[in-house]
């Protein structure tokens, strides 16, 4: 579809919450907050894998990834968002949005190929107890990693080169409080229908497909779950795979309310992407967290280590 004014924009302004005058010193201190407990979840996680050696195994170390993912994906939109959020200044340049949204894409599809290697690994680990430590080496572990950042940054290149080909057009407003793809691409001035298609497309497919492949290693630990004979041996299988779970739900729950929402039901998609962008990024690494027992012994540790510390300190000083 042809628009007029075509012309060659050399930055976007991102509307982002700005239709809420009244709200955006709020709006700053809760997102704030927010993107402070995301941080320090996240880096827990990362630290505590690290310091804890009965942590150093398969299903750790892809949290931990997870983790450093999650940070990545929240610092490719937090900062800009607060600046935004207290400025009148609200542009970004044409290089800096198209990098924006390159790397929100490629870590959110990095994030569900992740969790799509974490289900695998659950399945490996119940389904074939005996097998697993012979299948899932370090070797495997890397490789399975490796996989997930080239997948999920495969995919974003191809549809940020598809959006930012040809031109756009004017007015230059992103109504959206980061360079979301589906905002950035209504901009464009010839074919911007055709473009959107595509890009939806291609994001709905990745993420339906790597929850369908999670979906079917749960139908296998479950047919395995319901064949263990004693009780606590099943509710121990469950445990190790109710976290991984409940953050799956989560994070394809609200990314498929964004992207599976019709065209019909409007063009802002400010407050739907909350959810996805904001929401699950600091309830993931709570989960993971409060839920498993090997996290929260790792953590007393560190911090009876950290006490004893603080006590020999006191007592060398006294004396």
């Amino acid at each position: 579809m042809m628009k007029i004014n075509q012309t060659i924009l050399k930055e976007f302004i991102l509307v982002g919450f700005s239709v809420y005058p009244h709200a955006q010193t709020l709006l700053f201190v809760v997102f704030f907050c927010l993107y402070l407990f995301t941080l320090t979840g996240n880096l827990a996680i990362m630290g505590l894998t690290w310091m804890d050696r009965y942590l150093h195994t398969p299903m750790y170390l892809f949290l931990s990834v997870l983790s450093f993912s999650e940070t990545c994906y929240t610092l490719t939109i937090f900062p800009k968002m607060l600046a935004d959020l207290l400025a009148k200044d609200r542009s970004i340049s044409y290089t800096g949005c198209g990098l924006q949204m390159c790397f929100f894409l490629g870590l959110g599809g990095t994030n569900c190929m992740i969790l799509t290697v974490m289900g695998y690994d659950r399945f490996l680990a119940i389904c074939n107890p005996l097998r697993y430590p012979l299948l899932m080496t370090n070797i495997m572990c890397g490789k399975l990693v490796a996989s997930a950042w080239i997948v999920g940054f495969f995919i974003s290149v191809i549809q940020t080169a598809l959006i930012f080909r040809g031109s756009f057009c004017n007015p230059n407003l992103v109504k959206h409080f980061f360079c979301h793809m589906r905002a950035v691409v209504r901009l464009s001035c010839l074919d911007s229908d055709l473009k959107e298609y595509i890009v939806t497309a291609m994001s709905v497919s990745g993420l339906m497909s790597t929850f369908l492949v999670i979906i079917l290693t749960y139908v296998f630990i479950l047919s395995t779950v319901l064949k263990i004979p004693s009780a606590e041996g099943k509710q121990k299988a469950f445990s190790t795979c109710a976290s991984h779970l409940t953050v799956v739900i989560i994070h394809f729950g609200f990314a498929s309310i964004a992207y599976l929402k019709p065209e019909a039901s409007g063009g802002d998609d400010t407050l739907i992407a909350v959810p996805y962008t904001v929401i699950t990024p600091f309830l993931s690494p709570l989960i993971f967290s409060l839920r498993n027992k090997d996290m929260k012994n790792a953590f007393r540790k560190v911090l009876g280590k950290e006490r004893n510390f603080l006590n020999n300190l006191a007592l060398s000083l006294h004396k």
